[in-house]
């Protein structure tokens, strides 16, 4: 693992997010401020954390605003003082390494149901991202945007990589196919060409770029499993090597999934979807 991401030990949990699926919480961390924590013992386990390194960083690396990301070490004593049984047991499960994303303070939810002003370029690359990283969570409903210092933040990327919860139907073929959920992209009515999104954004990630951020997923990440399940590779250096195989072929060829983003936005804009509850 290339240590490119800094490490804090937590000090304080604060609060809950319960409105998170994988109960996140604010944590406080030594030396380090306070972050929103990702916990292993919660939800989608270390796969979720690993999406969140990835896709955090392929969003960072296509220059989309997103908080910076942290290693935080959960001690045994950590949160034992908490009186909710739920968190005490994903507190539990979460003893060693998990992943925070700088909080940001004063931050708002973006709320599709409220009329915006957001540039078509920048829709249209966040939808490519999401396209790209099979990214299941930007919708009307939960849109994972908020607003910060007058601009649109993209946060929890945990339900992206669906594939990788299942790499034995991991194939050239799958690598290459469309991402049909895009059609149910929040931002879908507001973005611009995906097509030149993808002339924009194919080249910010070379290969020795989506290296550098695999080799950033700690090997406990990459080597945990649930009790009596095998890991899905050998080594840390094999799942790695299985990953920059998928996003490099994602990347190659005919990406249907760029394609199959811009159809869906056409046809969005040609029939806007009906209102969906927004879940705050």
């Amino acid at each position: 693992m290339n240590p490119s991401l800094p490490t804090y030990q937590a000090t304080r949990y604060v609060t809950p997010l319960r409105e998170g699926g994988s109960l996140p919480a604010i944590l406080d961390t030594e030396d380090g401020g306070m972050f929103v924590a990702k916990f292993r013992g919660a939800g989608q386990g270390a796969k979720a954390l690993i999406a969140e390194i990835i896709v955090g960083s392929f969003a960072t690396a296509l220059r989309l605003p997103t908080p910076s990301l942290a290693l935080i070490q959960i001690g045994e004593s950590f949160g034992r003082t908490e009186p909710d049984p739920e968190i005490q047991d994903i507190l539990r499960g979460s003893i060693g390494i998990n992943v925070g994303a700088r909080y940001l303070e004063g931050a708002y939810n973006f709320d599709p149901v409220t009329i915006i002003d957001v540039v078509p370029n920048v829709a249209a690359n966040i939808v490519w991202l999401d396209a790209f990283a099979t990214n299941i969570d930007r919708t009307p409903r939960n849109p994972n945007m908020m607003f910060w210092k007058n601009g649109l933040w993209l946060i929890d990327h945990g339900a992206a990589l669906y594939f990788h919860h299942h790499w034995g139907g991991v194939t050239d073929a799958t690598s290459q196919s469309p991402f049909a959920p895009i059609r149910d992209h929040v931002l879908l009515p507001f973005a611009g060409s995906i097509a030149e999104a993808d002339e924009r954004l194919r080249p910010l990630l070379p290969p020795e770029r989506i290296a550098e951020i695999l080799n950033s997923v700690p090997d406990d990440l990459l080597m945990d499993a649930p009790a009596g399940v095998a890991p899905s590779f050998p080594t840390p250096e094999e799942n790695r090597q299985a990953y920059q195989q998928y996003f490099q072929q994602r990347l190659g060829g005919q990406r249907e999934f760029v394609s199959a983003a811009e159809e869906a936005r056409k046809t969005r804009q040609r029939h806007p979807l009906p209102p969906k509850e927004y879940r705050r």
